[in-house]
């Protein structure tokens, strides 16, 4: 009964897992650029079961009765990195990454420490400043790992390379990175990832598209059907 009990609770907990990591996606369905979590589920290595003390057997003496099952343990979470689908904007300063690659922004944290951060979402305008940034201010990076400065009085076009031009002159250029292994990529908030020792940083081919934006990459249909599953 308490094997019972145990490998029902394990499964419980397993399930509950899940539901959270459903939850979170269906929550983020509209956010722009975010990536699908998954989750997966292993089994406890199955132990051999002994009886022993029995005095059907005799002190001191172990029988085998045979294998017992756990149930199952949570495994691990993964990011599904596949690209969602563009949704046009008109906006100039709304980019979109093709292919594998993510944006460079600085963050500033609570505590005014910065440190570089990654992500797809290219949900980004100009401050009064004339600096672009990121919906939540924080600073998007060049290829020279500056600040991209622009004059607001001036129409600024992206091509596709991410160079961008005003009056016909080339100001700055968005800057992009890749990475070996997405596995040394976790997630940080703030729908940012955040590099780890190991990861080993690759030349991309992506592009950037002006005037869209990078939709998640979830099926809210799949979603909920996993859930009711």
């Amino acid at each position: 009964m308490v094997k019972g009990l145990y490998t029902a609770f394990t499964g419980m907990v397993n399930e509950q897992n899940r539901m959270d990591v459903m939850t979170n996606n269906l929550a983020n369905a509209t956010t722009t650029g975010y990536k699908k979590e998954g989750t997966t589920s292993q089994s406890f290595d199955t132990v051999l079961a002994y009886r022993i003390n029995d005095l059907s057997t005799g002190m001191n003496v172990s029988t085998r009765i045979g294998s017992n099952s756990p149930g199952v343990k949570i495994g691990e979470n993964y990011v599904d990195h596949s690209q969602g689908s563009f949704k046009s904007t008109g906006n100039n300063f709304d980019l979109a990454i093709g292919g594998e690659g993510f944006f460079n922004v600085e963050f500033t944290s609570k505590s005014g420490e910065k440190s570089v951060k990654y992500t797809r979402d290219g949900n980004f305008t100009l401050n009064v400043d004339g600096y672009m940034v990121t919906q939540d201010g924080d600073y998007v990076l060049g290829d020279d790992n500056q600040y991209i400065k622009l004059n607001t009085a001036l129409d600024a076009t992206i091509d596709e390379n991410g160079n961008i031009w005003q009056e016909g002159n080339l100001v700055s250029k968005i800057k992009l990175s890749d990475f070996e292994d997405y596995d040394y990529l976790v997630r940080y908030g703030e729908n940012y990832f955040e590099a780890v020792e190991g990861a080993t940083p690759i030349d991309t081919q992506a592009t950037v598209n002006s005037g869209y934006l990078e939709q998640s990459n979830i099926s809210v249909v799949t979603e909920m059907v996993n859930m009711i599953a």
